[in-house]
């Protein structure tokens, strides 16, 4: 077959295709690209610096650093997955040679996070003497994937996932390039762009993919989610995702938002995440942010734990869920949480001094001798059950450390503490 034009345009991928040639096409991200901000500027004045773009797949990162490098640049895309650093140093020697005839190097290096601590290193004297620009791209968060020496020289630029709005810009974009449209009709199209989850590059491969394979079908939504199979969850559970999606579990409960909870419970299940280790964070939630508010939230969450280890996945997962249910609908207290605290913090400070001996032990004669349990109130034996004296050292000044909240259980509380109060006073007068 004749190596045409028109032959070589066909076999080119659809992504390469519509690829944006200028900021003005790119889709999303405006808080970087947008007129005044920080791509925008970098862009206008031609003065490119080292930096890190962080964000999720598809969203725009490798189309970003080949508009920032213009004509008056020497742009290397690399991948760390594939590259070394002795292939570096290669590229390093020739932009030595670049910048002698004036041509400066852009050298993108993705998944960057993928290079070990030793290989970062790498960059650093490179990029301190201008020897080249380093735009680094990764998925994973930079704080804990990239060194602090490297995050010092190059400011991280986060990008988002692309929305609707910018998912359905780029399916009619492709179908004017096709000169052919979607075989979905509107709820399955809808769909589509849930299921991609805001990558711009796996939507434009999933249309390729019809394009091919059903060019003059007509899709309803089930027959569309049988030709794309399920999209792998957006889930690393040993990496920045599994912090980020336990987190939002935790402050959607704290927030007593059973609805939020429930799914980003769902989307750590349906990611792989171990459920055990979700049952154990709601054993800590059920102290942090409950505590005696709800007495019954700590066997609750234990008792899901339990459950799960007795029955397994997936029948042990609902149990599981109860308690996610069941701790979000519960009252709220950290009362518990802040009291240990500052009772710590107390105690560090005051971590000297010894119990009054009237509430010690004298097990022998010596210690009676120096008044050890001298002048001990055995508090069954008072009025009240209350006997109101001293417990703590007897030069540390008696502080209060628990402050029981208004709500559940922690209100009934609050009335006896008030009580043994105004018992303890009434026995210093």
């Amino acid at each position: 077959m004749e190596n045409s034009l028109f032959s070589q345009t066909i076999k080119k991928p659809l992504a390469e295709r519509l690829r944006p040639q200028s900021l003005d096409e790119v889709v999303g991200q405006k808080h970087l690209i947008g007129k005044g901000m920080p791509i925008y500027k970098m862009i206008s004045s031609g003065q490119i610096s080292s930096f890190i773009f962080w964000g999720p797949p598809g969203c725009g990162k490798t189309t970003l650093a080949r508009l920032i490098s213009n004509k008056d640049h020497n742009f290397i895309l690399l991948s760390a997955i594939f590259s070394g650093v002795s292939e570096l140093k290669k590229h390093f020697e020739n932009a030595k040679k670049e910048n002698l005839l004036g041509k400066k190097t852009i050298l993108f290096i993705d998944e960057i996070h993928r290079f070990n601590r030793a290989q970062q290193d790498a960059f650093l004297p490179v990029i301190e003497d201008g020897t080249i620009t380093l735009i680094g791209a990764t998925t994973e968060n930079p704080s804990f994937a990239l060194n602090s020496a490297l995050l010092s020289r190059c400011p991280v630029f986060e990008l988002q996932l692309l929305d609707t709005k910018d998912l359905e810009y780029i399916a009619t974009k492709a179908e004017k390039e096709l000169r052919w449209n979607l075989p979905l009709d509107t709820k399955a199209k809808n769909h589509l762009f849930k299921i991609v989850e805001g990558d711009g590059r796996y939507l434009i491969n999933l249309i390729e993919q019809l394009y091919f394979t059903h060019p003059h079908s007509n899709l309803s939504r089930d027959e569309m989610i049988n030709f794309i199979h399920k999209k792998a969850p957006l889930y690393d559970k040993s990496q920045d995702q599994h912090y980020n999606l336990i987190s939002a579990l935790h402050k959607s409960m704290r927030g007593s938002d059973v609805d939020a909870a429930l799914y980003w419970f769902a989307r750590m299940i349906n990611g792989g995440e171990d459920p055990k280790y979700i049952a154990r964070r709601l054993v800590r939630f059920a102290s942090e942010d409950i505590g005696l508010a709800d007495p019954n939230a700590l066997p609750q969450a234990l008792s899901s734990l339990e459950a799960f280890e007795r029955l397994g996945a997936p029948e042990g997962i609902l149990s599981i869920a109860q308690t996610v249910v069941y701790l979000s609908t519960s009252p709220k207290s950290n009362s518990i949480y802040m009291a240990l605290k500052s009772a710590q913090n107390y105690a560090q400070d005051h971590s000297a001094h010894a119990p009054p001996k009237h509430i010690l032990n004298a097990p022998t004669k010596v210690m009676e001798s120096l008044d050890y349990g001298k002048g001990y109130i055995y508090d069954h034996d008072t009025k009240h059950k209350f006997s109101g004296q001293n417990y703590f050292p007897d030069k540390v000044e008696r502080k209060k450390f628990y402050e029981p909240g208004c709500f559940g259980f922690e209100k009934d509380l609050g009335k006896r503490i008030d009580y043994w109060e105004k018992l303890r006073k009434l026995q210093k007068n």
